[in-house]
């Protein structure tokens, strides 16, 4: 495909890099994880942003920084004590992962968060995307990589007549026109780009063989998991029994859902009973 191998010209890039930083250096976004290089912060921050809005990151994030300002004082804390102050974010998974995660730097890189991509992928909740977004938010590293707002500029600005375009087509524009002297900075220009032409415009990113919208949340399976791990984490152990009448949900249910969270490492379940993991 022709689009696969797109070559920009150096005018092409320097105008488009011009357009972008033009509207960054006058209409950037103040976000807290933008004030620090502190890599335990950037990865509390990333961690969040993942399938979560920046406004609702903003509830939490310095709430959890405060509860737990470092890799080593999370990592002493309880899966309990990190659920409750996590309460409201969502996806608890990644409540769990940035445990784990503390946990893994403390034990096996004597505290040190790595700087190496190939390294960072093997962690809890980091594949490749967030794995090189912590390299260059933390270090300051020419990284490649792809997130919602980014792939909204660049299918606004290169694919305007085209649908269903692949990432695999946006990439290779992406490493072109990085700016590999403050790639930092250059995200964050492109990330506040693309989040203004999802309020001015049609969202871009409908144009992407990647896109979809968002079950729905009320009702959801996705629901009962987050309902069942706020009540564990106000009891030091409950039945599945009363947890379904506190749930509005039946035994059953409750059973069915455990299970699954004993298997991803939340709770440890008995015939009867259950308890949230330490």
């Amino acid at each position: 495909m022709v689009e696969m191998t797109m070559k920009l010209s150096p005018v092409r890039i320097t105008t488009f890099q011009n357009e972008i930083y033009g509207y960054y250096h006058t209409h950037g976004r103040k976000l807290p994880w933008r004030n620090t290089t502190d890599p335990y912060h950037i990865v509390v921050s990333e961690i969040m942003l993942q399938q979560t809005q920046v406004k609702r990151v903003l509830t939490k994030y310095d709430e959890f920084i405060r509860a737990f300002p470092s890799f080593v004082v999370l990592s002493r804390a309880s899966l309990k004590e990190v659920m409750k102050v996590w309460k409201g974010m969502g996806y608890n998974r990644r409540a769990l992962a940035l445990l784990k995660i503390a946990h893994k730097v403390v034990h096996e890189y004597k505290g040190k968060l790595p700087d190496e991509e190939k390294v960072l992928v093997t962690f809890p909740g980091i594949g490749k995307a967030t794995a090189s977004s912590v390299c260059t938010f933390a270090y300051n590293l020419p990284t490649v990589f792809i997130e919602t707002n980014i792939r909204s500029v660049f299918l606004y600005y290169f694919f305007k007549n085209k649908e269903g375009i692949d990432d695999k087509e946006i990439i290779p524009l992406i490493q072109q026109t990085l700016d590999v002297a403050n790639p930092r900075e250059w995200y964050y220009a492109l990330m506040d780009y693309g989040s203004m032409l999802k309020s001015k415009i049609d969202n871009p990113s409908k144009k992407s063989a990647h896109y979809r919208t968002q079950s729905r949340f009320e009702g959801s399976r996705r629901q009962s998991r987050g309902a069942l791990l706020r009540l564990l984490s106000h009891h030091d152990t409950i039945s599945l029994l009363n947890a379904g009448k506190e749930l509005g949900i039946t035994q059953e249910k409750v059973k069915e859902i455990a299970h699954t969270l004993q298997e991803e490492g939340f709770l440890t379940l008995t015939n009867t009973q259950m308890r949230m993991k330490e």
